[in-house]
């Protein structure tokens, strides 16, 4: 039995690191599209800091990346940016992408 427990533990654990690394790899690629979008509007270095900060806090309102495409998408368009739902999409893609990419290097 002991065996069992020992195996279903090592499995536990698996899953926390996994979904704690999930949630690091999206906190970074909210953060890369927050300072993509701060780009897009011309904010400065310190403006471009706490906007991407920003965007991480807003992937808290709900599951899922709805709130953090509305909060982009929403802030490219009161700056006068043409932009609509599926560039933004692409630009979480590539940053993902990128986040992913930066994770591995980090560790």
């Amino acid at each position: 039995m002991t065996d069992f427990r020992d195996r279903e533990k090592a499995f536990e654990n698996k899953f926390a690191r996994d979904e704690e690394t999930q949630f690091k790899v999206m906190a970074r690629r909210n953060r890369l599209l927050g300072g993509w979008a701060a780009e897009k509007m011309g904010l400065t270095p310190e403006e471009t800091e706490g906007y991407a900060r920003e965007v991480v806090q807003a992937d808290f309102e709900e599951a899922g990346d709805d709130d953090v495409l509305r909060k982009v998408l929403g802030d490219l368009t009161s700056a006068g940016i043409e932009s609509d739902a599926a560039e933004v999409r692409q630009a979480m893609d590539e940053k993902l992408v990128e986040a992913r990419r930066q994770f591995i290097e980090g560790s």
